[in-house]
């Protein structure tokens, strides 16, 4: 199996930890960072696992849902009144969990499938790593 690695980084948005007991339970931002790992058994006729150069597409997702978004848990109860206060104000992106481990998770979850159908089966994800602000990380990793 081959493996390559791509990195989106210094990508602004917020969140909230509704069940944490401390200061993250607060909307609060951070610049992430995205480790992506790709995995095959055959490479490209050009040599690659995957090519970088047409990842845009991975590239226009983040843009869309988390470039200055704020990213809640679907079960924080105090979404809707949060929104409604000021519904100009939040580009929203829902998730399961927005701890770091749910992040690259949910990331995974959703990048896996968009890398198949445009390597049309031959490359997929192997790995999520999640970077809060360059200091704490969480890595999401399935089994080939």
């Amino acid at each position: 199996m081959f493996t390559c690695r791509k990195t989106y980084a210094d990508i602004p948005f917020a969140h909230r930890q509704h069940l944490h007991d401390g200061h993250c339970a607060f909307v609060h931002g951070h610049n992430w960072t995205f480790h992506l790992t790709f995995a095959c058994r055959e490479l490209t006729p050009e040599g690659f696992v995957v090519d970088f150069g047409k990842l845009k597409y991975l590239k226009a997702w983040i843009d869309e849902h988390l470039d200055h978004a704020c990213v809640l848990n679907h079960d924080d109860p105090m979404r809707e009144q949060l929104v409604a206060a000021a519904p100009e104000l939040f580009k929203l992106h829902l998730v399961e969990s927005c701890s770091s481990e749910g992040l690259a998770r949910h990331l995974h979850h959703v990048f896996d499938p968009l890398v198949r159908e445009h390597t049309a089966g031959r490359a997929w994800l192997t790995e999520v790593t999640v970077v809060e602000d360059s200091k704490n990380a969480a890595t999401y990793q399935v089994k080939a």
